[in-house]
């Protein structure tokens, strides 16, 4: 006989991302720009590639140019799945 598990249902960590802001001019939305660096397949050269995401900003606390950590969450709108957790650097702008 198996035992039986607490907690059927397994909670999976909600993958975050640290990024730059590019864009806060919406209302309790900003616009996030993270890098990453991949090796070209065929020189193996390393190159950036950019990948920007919608996060929702509850206070409207971050500008363009911070850099924060967002956080992966349920759909918010048609394009917000993300979510700001923190600031880590503020801009001098």
């Amino acid at each position: 006989m198996r035992p039986v598990a607490e907690n059927p249902k397994r909670e999976r960590t909600r993958q975050t991302k640290i990024g730059r802001v590019v864009s806060a001019a919406m209302n309790k939305s900003i616009v996030v720009e993270v890098e990453r660096h991949v090796q070209e397949p065929r020189y193996q050269r390393t190159i950036r590639r950019t990948s920007r995401f919608m996060a929702h900003d509850e206070g409207n606390s971050a500008k363009a140019g911070d850099r924060v950590r967002i956080e992966e969450t349920r759909p918010l709108s048609k394009r917000k799945r993300w979510i700001l957790r923190e600031i880590l650097v503020k801009s001098k702008a």
